[in-house]
């Protein structure tokens, strides 16, 4: 099985989204099936025209099986440094523990490195004990506490 990975375009929407609702969270947040909610194709837009964005498909063997969205993040601290943001990673269940995920991640950051990124950051639902454990083999040390307002 060979693994790639890549910039999405529209036609992936779809597999994205059914990631994006396969997943413990995202089960009761995303809408996947049948037609496509145009809220999804409006984003995928926004995400595509902006040059610091980029959403990345893992395509094992012509199916889309993972997904994640970088961001690069010009910034004053650190002296200018810009920085990777990875978001949204997620990887087809019957998946997980093959390597896979892990692969999509190396990419995410050497992509990083490519831009001139000097610090690679991602956040993770309090609620993802396993993502936590997979970050942290990666080398991801919990430096920060997040916080969010749902408005």
């Amino acid at each position: 099985m060979s693994i790639a990975f890549r910039r999405a375009t529209a036609a992936d929407l779809p597999a994205i989204v059914s990631l994006l609702a396969e997943d413990m969270l995202g089960r009761s947040r995303e809408t996947a099936g049948g037609t496509l909610d145009p809220r999804y194709e409006a984003a995928f837009q926004a995400v595509d025209s902006d040059p610091r964005q980029m959403l990345v498909v893992a395509d094992l063997d012509g199916a889309v099986v993972g997904t994640m969205q970088i961001t690069l993040l010009p910034g004053i601290g650190r002296m200018g440094a810009l920085r990777g943001q990875i978001e949204s990673v997620h990887i087809a269940e019957h998946l997980r523990g093959s390597g896979h995920g892990a692969a999509m991640i190396r990419w995410a950051i050497e992509h990083c490195r490519q831009q001139g990124c000097t610090l690679v950051q991602l956040t993770s639902d309090n609620r993802r004990k396993d993502a936590h454990r997979f970050y942290e083999r990666l080398g991801f040390e919990a430096s920060h506490t997040g916080f969010k307002m749902t408005i």
